[in-house]
């Protein structure tokens, strides 16, 4: 039996980090084919929704993941887990369960272009502001050498430059951008959905042994953050499809690109990976059901 959470292994290898480099970049990428120079001039005549979205996503998410670490005390490493899922914007993949939901499919490819160039700056800063801000937590990063800088250039070239050459293809080739759209983002998703399926059934031993650490943790904390950004847009009066556009991009957290910076700076920190890594598969599972529940209202209010 494990007497410490942290000496868990969980098996991933430099092959597996580079796999997950690599669809990250391409999901971006293929989100960006759809990021139009208008939609930010359109935007800018009714910022409202986009402004509301980027609070919840870098001012509310951290700060309720901090109240909600207080709370519950988990394990240090666990709430440091917590903390990286809490300062990574929202997943790409939200624009697919937005538009599965009913939801405003232009908002949240618009939320995640303002969202992954905010992260260059939003994500170390408030993983770093938010993880030294409760005690347990901050002993583990005065332990881990964590170079801010590089956290920032990992982003860049995760989020940042795909979302660049994307929306520069879009802008000089926009027939091409459209076409290539339509084969990439369906297929880059696929592929990092069975990374995760073949990660998680390579670990399953794993999970199924330590899963009781972060189950309800992980489940609680989604569950939270789903409503949140769902109140606060209805406490901004937002349309109700806005209001679920918000919900989905609060809740369904880049997960992906926590796993990616905990297994670059924090691979000694098993109960850290185990967090990221079950948020990875629950907030898929969780954006699908949110997405088809809403989709099925839709569906009988039309009939």
């Amino acid at each position: 039996m494990i007497q410490n959470i942290d000496d868990i292994q969980i098996n991933f290898t430099t092959d597996n980090l580079w796999l997950v480099n690599l669809t990250l970049a391409l999901i971006m990428f293929g989100v960006a084919l759809d990021i139009r120079v208008s939609d930010f001039t359109n935007l800018l005549k009714s910022p409202k929704p986009v402004i509301v979205g980027i609070i919840s996503q870098f001012l509310l998410i951290p700060l309720v993941t901090y109240l909600f670490i207080r709370v519950t005390t988990p394990f240090p490493s666990i709430a440091l887990g917590l903390v990286m899922v809490g300062a990574c914007p929202g997943g790409n993949i939200s624009n697919f369960m937005t538009k599965l939901a009913g939801g405003n499919a232009a908002l949240s490819v618009s939320l995640t272009a303002f969202a992954s160039i905010a992260a260059l700056v939003m994500t170390p800063l408030n993983f770093a502001l938010w993880g030294n801000a409760y005690e347990p937590t901050s002993e583990i990063l005065k332990r881990v050498s964590v170079d801010p800088l590089e956290v920032v250039r990992l982003v860049l070239l995760i989020l940042g430059i795909p979302l660049l050459l994307g929306m520069m293809l879009q802008y000089y080739r926009s027939k091409l951008a459209t076409k290539i759209s339509k084969i990439l983002k369906p297929v880059s998703i696929l592929i990092f959905l069975a990374f995760i399926a073949v990660a998680f059934f390579d670990n399953l031993d794993i999970f199924m042994n330590h899963i009781h650490y972060v189950l309800f943790l992980v489940i609680l904390h989604n569950g939270l953050l789903l409503l949140v950004g769902f109140l606060f847009a209805r406490a901004n009066r937002l349309s109700y499809i806005d209001q679920k556009t918000l919900s989905i991009e609060t809740g369904i957290q880049n997960s992906g690109l926590g796993l990616l910076l905990v297994f670059s700076f924090f691979s000694s920190l098993g109960g850290m990976a185990l967090l990221v890594a079950f948020w990875a598969i629950w907030d898929i599972a969780s954006g699908l059901l949110i997405a088809y529940f809403w989709s099925d209202k839709k569906k009988k209010k039309a009939t």
